[in-house]
């Protein structure tokens, strides 16, 4: 898999102004009405990680959950990395219907 430049990571993300590029990852932060969901959303997310094999950096408090993504193998954000946080955008946008 090979890493994206800056720009096109910065390209990239107008796609998704929630998040931000720094430290050769992309990074978000989700807040819940609750831990429930917040697990929930964590629990759907897994399975997305896995169909792709690939695995974020996570840090659940309560019902916040900060996200980290990058391809560890190329040293930096890839493809993966978008097509992970596009899947985590859609399960988050369904969990607040």
């Amino acid at each position: 898999m090979k890493k994206l430049t800056e720009d096109d990571i910065e390209k990239r993300l107008l796609r998704f102004p929630d998040w931000e590029y720094h430290d050769e990852a992309i990074h978000t932060t989700y807040e819940f009405a609750n831990f429930k969901d917040c697990f929930s959303a964590m629990s759907r997310m897994a399975f997305e990680c896995e169909a792709l094999n690939h695995h974020p950096e996570w840090k659940n408090v309560y019902n916040t959950l900060d996200i980290s993504l990058s391809t560890h193998d190329a040293d930096g954000v890839t493809d993966k990395d978008f097509k992970l946080a596009e899947a985590f955008e859609m399960i988050v946008e369904e969990e607040e219907y």
